[in-house]
């Protein structure tokens, strides 16, 4: 994935049930998807949500790059342990006083909505979460995070400690010239409704979660 350019376009102030920060609010133009990866093809624009608390600049600030999940940080959803990561971040960076929760616009690991629904159809008649996406044509995980390390730079921190199971967004950050000077854990309790996601993310996607074993 690659971008023509990434803008601001908004900050305000923004307290939460879990402490102050300001919210920004980015757009990435001319975005050019990996073939299978691009739910809309008509459109050319990503976006992007940071949440920035404390002084991300006095040291390397923790971070989170969350992709949106509508049925579970909305709704509350069982399926996956969304949620649960995204409370967890905000609760850790309030906690040490500095760090920023990059939310991109990735539903479905990058599927986008409507695709993410007829996947979980599949689920329901005993595909896991990976083989549902190769049945509907797409990658296992069409996400990238180009967009996450282009806000950091233009936000100037180059030194991060992330905040993720994904081994993945710590190789593409560091390969976009983000230093991760430490990964932090975002594992959640196990839950019956979504341990059988968790195992699939661990066997078939390299995701580093100590709480599950094969």
């Amino acid at each position: 994935m690659s971008y023509t350019s990434v803008l601001k376009k908004a900050e305000a102030d923004f307290p939460t049930r879990w402490g102050h920060f300001r919210i920004l609010g980015f757009e990435a133009l001319g975005a050019n998807h990996a073939p299978g990866c691009q739910p809309d093809p008509t459109s050319s624009v990503d976006g992007l949500v940071a949440l920035v608390h404390g002084d991300i600049h006095a040291a390397p600030p923790i971070i989170r790059i969350h992709s949106q999940c509508l049925t579970g940080d909305v709704f509350g959803s069982l399926r996956c342990d969304c949620r649960a990561q995204l409370e967890l971040a905000l609760q850790r960076i309030t906690a040490e006083g500095a760090g920023i929760l990059l939310y991109e616009q990735q539903e479905g690991r990058g599927i986008g909505l409507m695709a993410k629904l007829q996947a979980y159809e599949l689920q329901d008649q005993g595909r896991d979460t990976v083989e549902a996406n190769l049945e509907l044509g797409f990658a296992a995980d069409c996400r990238g995070y180009e967009l996450p390390a282009a806000v950091l730079h233009l936000l100037g921190v180059s030194a991060v400690r992330l905040m993720t199971n994904n081994p993945e967004k710590v190789a593409a950050l560091e390969s976009a010239g983000i230093r991760v000077t430490e990964r932090i854990s975002a594992e959640v309790p196990p839950l019956d409704t979504f341990r059988r996601y968790l195992e699939t993310k661990q066997q078939k996607m390299g995701h580093i979660l100590d709480e599950i074993r094969n």
